[in-house]
């Protein structure tokens, strides 16, 4: 499978690129899925588009037997690129900073790679190719590409999920896995802090809203250590903090929001309510506080059976040496909507570019290794193929 797939490797390459040169914000993936349905439809493979709003769907198979499904993302974020490639963003202020041009070409070489085996095996299960838009966002309801797919019916049926991420700062082509939780809950916080203002010179007459940040930032910092079990992860981070215009104005109100990650649902429901209290403590110092929480994407659960077909497989095409097994971090997906659908899980690869230059993901540098292109789509095929010909114990 690995060789056919180097075989493809010029072909992945174009079609990263050209969806990489542009790029589309979450659902409004309309030229990228255009491209996605034309390729399927050129390799013979019925499509359904419109799928969760801009996605598509790719069948190949008999309909009968095991199903599994492969997720790709095809959405990008609102970044400048400044990277100078041949390739980069001709959309100005949208670029594919989180890699999901790499995944939508694997997946399309993945398809490509099934359906020849499909003609040369015949065998009876169904492989459902899904192309996702809009995992970076949410519209104003909270629906994101993920949940909008599942309520289209995208997964009925569906016995296992499988996806890849590609890994900016892992070497190229290592595969990672991690059983469990492997990605977090993320919800994020916005917080308005209220007092009487006044003149700097005078700050005992009124009460000062940046005075009871100053007491409310520890309180909220010390959450992870000294409020939740260390031994559950969690993390607690502000992003912005405003407030105030002049040098001897108190301000009446003070601005803050952030973020809140987690894995499990009990931690996730005690950090809503410590920042609360946190921020309650403006009352006792003479003020009063708003607090907006935005639940975001639930945690995301590894399968350690579906990864261990994921880890067979690389074994057999790559060679152990590429595996490692280890957290992925705090950072979240929605792809864990789809594996609270189904058994499912989701791999790393490692595709950092070797030249000491760091590319972190959401950032306007951000590049991939091409060479891991056909690894990528070689495991996400042939763990597909196993599957339905009863190799892995479905």
């Amino acid at each position: 499978m690995l060789d056919k797939a180097q075989e493809l490797h010029n072909e992945l390459i174009r079609l990263r690129r050209d969806i990489h040169a542009n790029p589309e914000l979450g659902f409004r993936e309309f030229r990228t899925a255009a491209l996605v349905a034309d390729t399927l439809h050129e390799l013979g493979i019925p499509v359904q588009t419109g799928v969760g709003r801009t996605g598509v769907v790719g069948t190949i198979g008999s309909g009968s037997g095991p199903t599994i499904a492969i997720r790709a993302d095809m959405d990008a974020l609102p970044i400048w690129e400044k990277t100078d490639q041949t390739y980069a963003s001709q959309n100005d202020g949208v670029m594919h900073a989180c890699g999901h041009d790499s995944h939508t070409a694997m997946l399309l070489g993945a398809a490509h790679l099934l359906k020849q085996s499909l003609v040369a095996e015949q065998w009876q299960g169904t492989v459902r190719l899904l192309f996702q838009p809009s995992e970076e966002s949410s519209d104003e309801s909270g629906i994101s590409g993920a949940t909008a797919m599942i309520t289209d019916g995208a997964l009925e049926g569906i016995d296992a999920v499988i996806a890849l991420h590609v890994a900016s700062h892992r070497p190229a082509g290592e595969i990672a896995f991690h059983d469990g939780y492997s990605l977090a809950n993320v919800d994020s916080f916005e917080a308005w802090l209220y007092g009487d203002g006044g003149h700097g010179a005078y700050p005992h007459r009124g009460s000062d809203p940046l005075f009871m940040l100053s007491a409310i930032l520890p309180v909220l910092y010390g959450i992870p250590s000294r409020r939740i079990n260390p031994l559950r992860p969690c993390v607690v981070s502000l992003g912005e903090i405003s407030g105030g215009a002049a040098s001897n104005v108190i301000p009446n109100q003070v601005y803050i929001q952030g973020t809140l990650r987690s894995h499990d649902a009990d931690v996730r429901e005690q950090l809503w309510a410590e920042v609360e209290a946190a921020l309650k403590l403006s009352e006792s110092m003479g003020g009063r506080y708003k607090f907006n929480l935005i639940k975001g994407y639930p945690a995301m659960f590894n399968d350690a059976g579906v990864n261990n077909w994921m880890r067979g497989v690389a074994k057999d095409l790559v060679g152990e040496s590429a595996i490692v097994n280890n957290e992925f971090g705090m950072g979240a997906e929605d792809f864990a909507y789809m594996t609270q659908q189904a058994k499912g899980a989701m791999f790393m690869l490692g595709a950092a570019i070797d030249d000491g230059l760091i590319r972190n993901h959401h950032t306007d540098i951000f590049d991939i290794d091409e060479q891991v292109l056909p690894v990528g789509a070689a495991i996400l095929a042939e763990t597909a193929r196993r599957f339905v010909t009863g190799q892995l114990g479905n």
